[in-house]
């Protein structure tokens, strides 16, 4: 198995989402920031390190949010989502073809990877419940399968 970590950051209400190059599996698919862990990284180094290549931010790695198991045909993935903040920088597209800050009720309007449905269920679901306030979500921690 193979482990993934991706950044959930939070901006005025809004939440980041970065499109996959055209060149790359799964193209133009919007995904969040984040990337494989490398051997003798911790999840937190490996998203940190991920930000600041992919997209040149620095971020405060926060509570996990949600982790979950998805199996590709070539590749079963762990994929931790963790509460991030943006602690310097502005992103950048440097490895993606787009990004963009949307609010969960745009989430239907985006074509996101696979591995990413649930996740989105749970900010739709979290959001509908918290009164559509989702700073609420900074606390909340859930595994799912």
């Amino acid at each position: 198995m193979t482990d993934v970590v991706a950044a959930l950051i939070w901006n005025d209400g809004k939440f980041l989402i970065c499109q996959r190059p055209a060149h790359k599996a799964q193209p133009l698919l919007w995904e969040f920031a984040g990337g494989k862990v490398e051997p003798g990284e911790t999840k937190e180094q490996a998203l940190v390190r991920e930000c600041r290549e992919e997209l040149a931010i620095g971020v405060d790695v926060g509570d996990i949010f949600m982790e979950v198991i998805h199996e590709y045909p070539d590749i079963t993935v762990r994929l931790t989502f963790f509460n991030a903040n943006i602690i310097s920088g502005v992103p950048q597209k440097i490895e993606h073809h787009d990004i963009r800050w949307i609010a969960v009720e745009e989430i239907p309007d985006y074509n996101f990877c696979p591995a990413d449905k649930k996740i989105l269920k749970a900010l739709q679901r979290d959001y509908l419940m918290t009164s559509k306030r989702p700073c609420v979500l900074a606390s909340k921690g859930r595994k799912d399968s």
